[in-house]
């Protein structure tokens, strides 16, 4: 007998959205895959609480991760739940429009093309670009 799949927990989804960091984690990554050490530069935050809040997003199954050596890197992962990927794009399209938002997407887009001036970032792989659209 197949197991039938799983319902997507919008309470998860809901709850990996209220959180401030979260959110701007989400916005970084966007279409792209970052690796942590970005977001700990970006957001002048500790790893330690990064790499929580980016368990926290995986467990609520809107983020994957992916190991390439030592550097981990992550990426929103749209949900198959059409409700739950329509709530995430809409977000994300939100959160675009807001000043702090554009503000660390500055950022990572400076570190990207100028790693040498953030001392953290020096051999990192820079994010990369689009991996899948929302449907």
């Amino acid at each position: 007998m197949a197991r039938s799949a799983k319902p997507f927990d919008l309470s998860k989804l809901f709850a990996a959205l209220s959180d401030r960091t979260r959110l701007r984690l989400l916005n970084l990554m966007g279409d792209r895959e970052v690796c942590v050490c970005y977001f700990v530069e970006i957001l002048g935050l500790g790893q330690p609480k990064i790499s929580r809040h980016l368990a926290y997003l995986r467990k609520a199954g809107i983020v994957s991760a992916r190991r390439d050596g030592k550097w981990m890197h992550y990426r929103v992962a749209w949900p198959a739940d059409s409700g739950a990927s329509a709530i995430l794009e809409i977000t994300l399209k939100t959160l675009g429009t807001k000043r702090e938002m554009q503000s660390d997407l500055a950022r990572l887009s400076q570190a990207c093309c100028e790693p040498d001036r953030f001392v953290s970032l020096q051999r990192v792989p820079p994010p990369a670009q689009p991996v899948r659209e929302p449907a």
